[in-house]
């Protein structure tokens, strides 16, 4: 495939003055003139240079990446369908949909972007953080700067002692017991060529633990509306857990709470004052 450099440009303006500063999270400010996003808040929101984008924009550059294009699909809050129309005007083929996809829904990130008092992130089925509120990451710590198998929460439960630091020690056992049914269902239904076939086979290698709670082939160990986690700063937090489902990307949005006048929500009202000072072996879900 190559390059429709007018039709990329073209589609990139069109859909950057279509978006609203507050669409995507950003600020409107008091003396915007612009109708849409401006070129440098694109730029923010797709991790590049505001110069890389323009030049995007006025058909020039080199090609981009498959990386670059799928940075750019999720910064502009593309849809699927829209997403892949992107990937093909760039001289590439889409990605492919479903389970393993890494693309979140605009609807998702919508509902992210309103949450910035609340912690909250949007994780695959593997539990893999793709996106956190600045209060998630205050909670447990950036989750989303892991790579390979170490971006699975279940994975860095059984291989990662540090990991298990935010979790009240009573709430260790299920969890264990929870992670590795969750992972078995998850490879039923995936099948055997599934990254989660591969992430159990690693852990089989690796931990003792798992093993032995593979071998008992539980399920149905859903995670408790009430999580428990030890914050360093701020220590014992009750939070009530929700979830929201996308089902296309099997990606979950996961908001905490806690209930009002409790001792929990007082903590996680100091916390948003403390903000990120999480001490950095302690940043893990």
């Amino acid at each position: 495939m190559e390059i429709d450099r007018s039709g990329l440009a073209a589609f990139l303006r069109r859909r950057r003055e279509l978006l609203q500063p507050e669409d995507v999270g950003l600020p409107r400010g008091q003396r915007r003139r612009t109708s849409g996003l401006r070129r440098e808040e694109v730029a923010v929101l797709c991790h590049m240079s505001t110069d890389y984008y323009a030049r995007l924009e006025r058909e020039r550059g080199p090609q981009p990446s498959e990386q670059m294009i799928a940075s750019i699909a999720q910064g502009l809050h593309l849809s699927l369908s829209e997403r892949d129309h992107l990937f093909c005007l760039a001289g590439h083929n889409p990605p492919k949909r479903g389970a393993d996809g890494e693309h979140i829904s605009p609807g998702l990130l919508r509902i992210l972007d309103r949450l910035s008092d609340t912690p909250a992130e949007i994780a695959t089925e593997l539990g893999e953080t793709l996106r956190q509120s600045p209060l998630g990451v205050a909670l447990t710590g950036d989750t989303t700067r892991y790579s390979g198998p170490a971006r699975s929460i279940g994975y860095r439960w059984f291989t990662d002692p540090a990991t298990r630091e935010l979790y009240a020690p009573a709430d260790h056992a299920f969890l264990s017991r929870m992670f590795a049914s969750g992972l078995r269902e998850i490879v039923t239904l995936r099948g055997p060529d599934s990254r989660a076939a591969h992430c159990a086979e690693l852990l089989l290698a690796r931990s003792a633990e798992f093993r032995g709670l593979w071998d008992a082939h539980e399920v149905g160990f859903h995670p408790r509306h009430v999580k428990r986690f030890v914050h360093p700063e701020v220590g014992l937090l009750e939070l009530h857990c929700q979830m929201l489902l996308d089902p296309d990307q099997s990606h979950r949005l996961v908001v905490y709470t806690a209930v009002p006048g409790t001792e929990s929500y007082e903590k996680l009202r100091l916390l948003s004052v403390i903000g990120r000072q999480v001490l950095p072996d302690l940043t893990h879900l």
